[in-house]
């Protein structure tokens, strides 16, 4: 049974449960949706099974995500499922937006839907956790995404999970962010560290950051997914004081050439 998993990624939560998943279900290809935000028109999966994954950001989809849903016509794949990984709260609502969105524009919305905690990496607000309570975290992960593929394999329908509170933040929250995300590459800053070496603009997701004077200037279309600031050798990029001191985080199942935007 073909399946395809179309996946987005910042510091490779997302992809480290993609291809766990894409591993187990085999005859599995995974698709970057970076590479698609590009492509005009509608997306159409030849595949028997579909699925969506990535992180929770302000208790909804990633932007580019919720965009490239639009244009992702699942209407003839038997079965269309979605993963979304999460560092603090509002993965239901995350869901809930993606079958919302599925359904309201191509008519037909997930079959199932399932949350994987993971560390987290806002680190604009908060330090990822330490070692041991990461790997924790990642070996718990593991353990929901074994399930997860399970259900996955057997076609399995479920209903969608719901929070009253989630869907009350999301409902104040989310359009907000949404509305100013790309601006807000503003916050970043670059310090005398910077080497040139170029990683930053290599692993955006969103092809945000551009090499100038040998240093990185962004370009106003952000995702927030803070790719730069974690994955920089060097920890030459800052937003604000406040990040300086706060650690840096990268799923250790995941590479650096793997989250790049382009081989």
């Amino acid at each position: 049974m073909k399946t395809i998993i179309y996946y987005f990624t910042g510091t490779g939560n997302s992809l480290a449960a993609a291809k766990k998943i894409a591993s187990a279900l085999g005859d599995c290809e995974l698709v970057s949706i970076a590479l698609l935000k590009d492509t005009p028109g509608t997306v159409t999966p030849q595949a028997d099974r579909v699925g969506i994954v990535c992180p929770v950001y302000f208790t909804g989809l990633p932007v580019m995500v919720a965009r490239f849903a639009e244009h992702l016509d699942l209407l003839h794949p038997g079965y269309a499922f979605s993963v979304v990984t999460y560092g603090g709260s509002g993965a239901s609502s995350a869901l809930r937006q993606l079958d919302d969105i599925l359904r309201k524009h191509k008519g037909r919305g997930l079959d199932a839907g399932f949350m994987v905690k993971m560390p987290g990496n806002y680190v604009l607000m908060y330090s990822p956790p330490a070692a041991k309570k990461r790997e924790k975290l990642l070996a718990i992960a593991d353990e929901q995404i074994t399930e997860v593929t399970g259900a996955v394999s057997r076609c399995e329908k479920q209903n969608l999970p719901s929070s009253f509170f989630a869907n009350l933040i999301h409902s104040l929250m989310y359009n907000r962010f949404a509305s100013h995300v790309h601006d807000d590459d503003r916050k970043f800053s670059v310090t005398d560290e910077c080497t040139s070496c170029g990683t930053c603009a290599a692993v955006c997701p969103a092809g945000n950051i551009e090499i100038a004077g040998g240093k990185p200037v962004w370009q106003h279309h952000c995702e927030l997914c803070c790719a730069c600031i974690h994955i920089c050798p060097v920890q030459a990029i800052q937003a604000g004081r406040g990040t300086e001191k706060r650690l840096r985080y990268r799923n250790p199942a995941v590479t650096i050439a793997e989250l790049k935007r382009r081989p």
